[in-house]
């Protein structure tokens, strides 16, 4: 699944929708519960650390005990196209030892569905510590996994975290009733022309209309809504379907038009007409300026295709299929640069604010064309409104370690 996100200083939107079953409210609850209430533990001795940079998270304390098992000679740092990646001892990673690693194995397993190399002679062994003890996982990892820093080329550990989420949303399966914005499927003879038509052009010219005949998969209320759909990637309707029935599908990521992505936000701020870009400042300010709101859109000219796909059983409980090709596992997986960290790579994500503190295994599933750069990650935190307050809110601090085979 492919994602941006609206602007550098904007948050996302919680939308509109049904009650959350159970299950979805469980892991919601999960996620909101570990931004909220977890522990930014003291790390052990590392390097030299680089000079301290505006908004750095503070140095890995002094003194911390040893992790059992981790006396093994550190290997020599890797190279990686956009990251260099520094070998440390497992008491640098704070909070470690504290972490509820089975809500991680999860992920983990979902990512042996689709191994990578080195990762792949490790799947038989993830699997069967799927019912392990924390303990007996900590130590499976000690013996088995290397960390490593991630580290910018001048040696700058401190990155970006941000997050991103699934929404929820109403729709219908015919325009009409209030649903006039279409949500559509590839257009016929998609790829013949590169890049395709802007966000303008599919709405008014009459070529890329016939191309977008009978393509529309669902209709939503809210040019809003539709664009904070393009933005995320994926989403889950509540549809009516045409004999009134109403049914829960997901429709994800297909492709896009493949030209720029421009955030709305970004251009409301650059025009001057606002100060909150935020989502409740863009719908404000399109309350008080209807007739604008095509301007508003055609200022983006990217526009995301998607394909529909069931809810049921177990899929109801993961997020959509990430770019590494497995479902996504709400707190538990994270969009990257692949070229700092590969698809599949366990993770240590370390990042605290004013407000949330994270410390936790993530697996690296996914991309977005914002998540540029060595230090940089998007948080996956679920789907519906609770996400979409959490996602929108989490801007921050971070610094990341690779779990690699010894």
């Amino acid at each position: 699944m492919v994602h941006q996100t609206i602007s550098p200083s904007t948050t996302s939107a919680s939308n509109a929708s049904s009650k959350i079953s159970p299950m979805k409210l469980t892991l919601l609850r999960l996620v909101m519960t570990a931004l909220i209430v977890g522990t930014l533990a003291a790390c052990s001795t590392t390097p030299a650390p680089s000079p301290t940079r505006p908004g750095a998270m503070p140095p890995p304390a002094a003194g911390t005990a040893a992790i059992d098992g981790d006396t093994a000679p550190l290997p020599p740092p890797m190279a990686q196209p956009k990251s260099r990646w520094v070998p440390v001892r497992w008491a640098e990673l704070p909070g470690f030892s504290d972490d509820a690693l089975h809500e991680a194995w999860n992920s983990w397993i979902k990512s042996c569905e689709r191994p990578v190399a080195p990762f792949t002679a490790l799947c038989s062994e993830v699997r069967r510590l799927s019912i392990a003890t924390g303990d007996e996982q900590r130590a499976w990892m000690v013996s088995r996994l290397q960390p490593y820093r991630v580290e910018a080329s001048d040696g700058n550990p401190d990155g970006l975290l941000t997050a991103y989420y699934e929404p929820m949303m109403d729709a219908a399966r015919q325009p009409g009733a209030g649903f006039t914005v279409p949500i559509y499927r590839l257009p016929a003879g998609y790829g013949a022309r590169k890049p395709w038509y802007t966000r303008q052009q599919i709405e008014t010219l009459p070529e890329a209309q016939a191309a977008l005949q009978g393509r529309a998969i669902a209709w939503l209320r809210d040019p809003v809504e539709s664009m904070v759909l393009h933005i995320q990637g994926s989403g889950r309707l509540r549809i009516t379907e045409a004999d009134g029935t109403i049914s829960m599908v997901r429709v994800a990521y297909a492709g896009t038009n493949d030209q720029p992505y421009q955030s709305i936000g970004r251009w409301l701020l650059d025009q001057g007409y606002t100060r909150d870009a935020t989502w409740p400042g863009i719908r404000a300010w399109l309350a008080a300026n209807p007739q604008r709101t095509n301007e508003l859109m055609w200022a983006n000219p990217r526009y995301v295709f998607f394909k529909e796909e069931p809810l049921v059983g177990m899929d109801a409980g993961f997020g959509p299929r990430g770019a590494q090709g497995v479902p996504l596992t709400p707190g538990r997986s994270i969009a990257v640069d692949r070229q700092s960290i590969p698809y599949g790579t366990p993770v240590w994500l370390a990042s605290t604010g004013p407000q949330v503190q994270l410390n936790r295994l993530v697996l690296a599933q996914d991309t977005g064309s914002a998540i540029l750069g060595a230090v940089r990650a998007d948080y996956f935190t679920g789907w519906g409104p609770e996400a979409g307050d959490i996602a929108g809110r989490l801007k921050q601090n971070l610094r990341l370690w690779v779990l690699w085979p010894r």
